[in-house]
C-alpha cells in the first residue's frame, strides 16, 4: 500500500491559549483546515478565559530553543509563523532558530496585547522584535495598532507610514489589517515591494482588500489570519495570493464564529469541514 504523502508542515511559535481561540491552538485548527500539519513550539502558558486573560508565564527561552530544534533535526519545515513570544529573552531564541534556517519563510504575528487589550509584550520586547526578528520576516500581520507601536509612531499615525517604515527594518510584506480603525468596512493593507518599471522595484502599497464588517468581538482573528497565510505559503501560493486567500480563510471564521462563554465570539476554523458534514445529513 503506498505512503499518504507528508502534507506542507508549520513551524508555529506562540502561547498556549486553554480556550483554544488564539494561540496555538489556533495555529493548529487553522493549518490543519488548509491542508498543512502543524508543529507547535510553546512559548507561553496562559490563564484565559472567552472573557479576558488571568495571568501568563513564558517558558524558559532555552525549552523553546530546545523545543523548535528537537523538531528541525526530524522533520523538512516549510514555513515558521511566529505569534505570542512572552520575553525577550524568548525572542533572541527564537531569532535564533531561524537564523539557522534563512530558506524558511516567516509569517510574524505581533502579538503585543489581546484582543480585550490586556498587554503580553513591554517595551523591550518590542524592541527586540524589530532588532532580531523583523529583519528575517517575510510577512509582518500587526493590527492598526500593533503598527503604530512596532514603528514608533503616534496613535494616530497614517498606517501606509508605518508600513514602510517596518518594511525599512528589513521584513519583505506588511499586511496591515484595519480591525482597529474606525471605517465601515475592515480595510486590510498590504505593503512591499512594487515593480517600478524601468526606474526599478520601489517599496509602497501592493494591495488593499475591503470585508463587511462583522458584529461582536473575535478572540483570535490575528492568530487565524497570520497561520492561514503561513498555511497558503507553505502551500506554494505567492505572498499576494496568499495574503487575499488567507483574509477570505479568515472573514468566513469569523463569519461562522461562535460564542461558548460570556466574553468574545471564537472563529470557526472548521466552517468548512462542518457545512460538509451537515450536507450528508
Amino acid at each position: 500500500m503506498p505512503r499518504t504523502p507528508v502534507p506542507p508542515l508549520v513551524l508555529a511559535f506562540a502561547g498556549a491559549d486553554p480556550t483554544c481561540g488564539a494561540g496555538l491552538q489556533a495555529d493548529l485548527l487553522t493549518l490543519a483546515a488548509l491542508g498543512c500539519h502543524p508543529l507547535t513550539v510553546a512559548t507561553a502558558l496562559t490563564v484565559q478565559d472567552t472573557a479576558g486573560v488571568a495571568g501568563f508565564d513564558a517558558v524558559a527561552p532555552d525549552r523553546v530553543e530546545e523545543q523548535a530544534r528537537t523538531l528541525l533535526a526530524d522533520m523538512s519545515v516549510a514555513v515558521f509563523k511566529v505569534g505570542m513570544m512572552a520575553s525577550v529573552a524568548n525572542v533572541a531564541a527564537i531569532a535564533a532558530v531561524i537564523a539557522d534556517h534563512p530558506d524558511i519563510p516567516v509569517v510574524l504575528d505581533p502579538v503585543l496585547a489581546s484582543g480585550r487589550g490586556e498587554e503580553l509584550s513591554d517595551g523591550d520586547i518590542v524592541a527586540a522584535l524589530r532588532d532580531l526578528l523583523l529583519p528575517r520576516t517575510t510577512v509582518l500581520t500587526p493590527n492598526s495598532v500593533e503598527a503604530r507601536r512596532l514603528a514608533r509612531a503616534e496613535p494616530d499615525a497614517d498606517l501606509g507610514h508605518c508600513a514602510l517604515e517596518l518594511l525599512g527594518t528589513g521584513c519583505e510584506y506588511v499586511l496591515a489589517t484595519g480591525t482597529h480603525e474606525d471605517t465601515a468596512q475592515v480595510i486590510n493593507s498590504l505593503y512591499g515591494q512594487v515593480d517600478g518599471g524601468p526606474a526599478g522595484a520601489s517599496v509602497g502599497l501592493v494591495r488593499s482588500d475591503a470585508w463587511p464588517r462583522l458584529p461582536g468581538s473575535y478572540h483570535g482573528s490575528g492568530c487565524t489570519l497570520a497561520s492561514a497565510l503561513a498555511a497558503l505559503l507553505a502551500r506554494g501560493l505567492n505572498p499576494l495570493a496568499a495574503a487575499h486567500a488567507a483574509q477570505e480563510f479568515t472573514w468566513q471564521s469569523l463569519a461562522a464564529g461562535f460564542q461558548p462563554g460570556m466574553g468574545q465570539f471564537i472563529p470557526d476554523r472548521m466552517f468548512a469541514s462542518r457545512d460538509r458534514i451537515a450536507g450528508t445529513h
